[in-house]
């Protein structure tokens, strides 16, 4: 029964980075509407830049109806074109503020995901975001163009496996994707996705940047 038990969490934990790592593959490629910078565009060597992570939890689950804020609306209407997700709800947004030509790192613990069976105060997830670089590019009669470079985020999220003779063991399991991309100022694109657990559930990535006041 114990060894049971411990196959039926292992293969748990390989479906579980299984999926993450499909998902890495299909959606990590993020949809820029054509916004590259070209050899004409001007960069802009010193403004600073206001950036927005949103976290945005997907569902089939039944809930109330959750208002999401407007400028994420052409990034849901795409993810309905092409993801079967009944309910779409807006789970954390990170405003951080970057000098152009900069990077930034951020680092936190708990949330967004959602709890592992294993997650409790004494074993918390933990979570990164990084940006390698960050640049702007002015072009005529178009928004500004946006380059990030070395794009990352990352969670630890415990995962609890049973050891013969009872009781259990926590390790620490890492997922997240990496990109690089362009974007419009102020429009907000869609990063990746990530699926996070048995449920079916997901999380979309997406990302703004504008010059901030």
């Amino acid at each position: 029964m114990k060894m049971c038990k411990r196959f039926g969490i292992t293969m748990f934990v390989i479906l579980f980075l299984g999926l993450v790592t499909c998902s890495q593959q299909t959606m990590a490629q993020t949809t820029t509407d054509g916004a590259s910078p070209s050899s004409g565009d001007k960069k802009i060597e010193d403004v600073d830049l206001e950036t927005r992570l949103y976290f945005i939890v997907l569902s089939n689950r039944e809930t109330s109806d959750v208002r999401l804020p407007a400028e994420l609306e052409p990034v849901i209407k795409q993810m309905k074109s092409s993801l079967a997700f009944k309910n779409y709800r807006l789970a954390l947004t990170l405003v951080n503020r970057v000098k152009s030509n900069g990077r930034l790192s951020l680092k936190w613990i708990g949330g967004p995901l959602p709890a592992s069976g294993a997650s409790t105060p004494a074993t918390p997830t933990f979570n990164d975001f990084s940006i390698g670089l960050i640049e702007a590019f002015s072009e005529t009669g178009q928004p500004s163009v946006i380059r990030v470079s070395r794009f990352g985020f990352g969670s630890r999220i415990p995962v609890q496996t049973s050891v013969a003779g009872g009781g259990g063991v926590v390790n620490y399991e890492p997922i997240g994707l990496n990109s690089d991309f362009s974007m419009r100022e102020g429009q907000p694109v869609v990063v990746g996705t990530l699926s996070v657990d048995t449920s079916g559930d997901a999380i979309i990535l997406a990302m703004s940047a504008k010059r901030a006041n």
